[in-house]
């Protein structure tokens, strides 16, 4: 799997980590071992105008998803599909709003980062949580990705 990460955030963040997540994320999902993934961590003033542009959003947000091609996203063994490397899309990530949200929800910056990454990966593969089921299921998925990846890890 190819994920490429640009920390343009001015942050400093473990970016090795997010590859991680990201890409135990995606094998969990079944997604085609060949598929291209971009990772993008910006500052808050990007992130506004991102948000604004995008999604008409004020202020900047946490995670934004940027499918390439939906159609092109190979979900597994169970769906058929052409067998082409799908490229994804982009994941963009602000660390100055994660750190915030981490300290709101009693965790660490890196632990909010990790979950914003499997969230933003969710999304590219048609994951959405406008509604209530739709919220259960993505973050139940979302939950059990986090706590493979951290067993992985501690095991490891």
């Amino acid at each position: 799997m190819s994920i490429e990460i640009a920390n343009e955030s001015g942050v400093e963040v473990d970016t090795d980590a997010i590859l991680a997540v990201a890409r135990h994320a995606l094998d969990e999902m079944g997604v085609n071992p060949l598929a291209e993934l971009s990772i993008l961590l910006v500052d808050i003033d990007y992130m506004a105008e991102l948000n604004h542009r995008w999604m008409g959003g004020d202020g900047p947000t946490d995670v934004l998803a940027f499918p390439m091609d939906e159609g092109s996203v190979d979900h597994g063994p169970g769906e058929a599909g052409a067998g082409e490397p799908a490229l994804l899309g982009d994941i963009v990530l602000a660390p100055e709003v994660a750190a915030k949200q981490a300290v709101a929800a009693g965790h660490s910056a890196a632990d909010e980062l990790h979950l914003l990454t499997v969230h933003g990966a969710l999304h590219l593969l048609g994951y959405d949580h406008a509604e209530p089921e739709e919220e259960r299921e993505m973050f139940a998925l979302q939950n059990r990705l986090l706590q493979s990846w951290r067993a992985g890890r501690a095991g490891g």
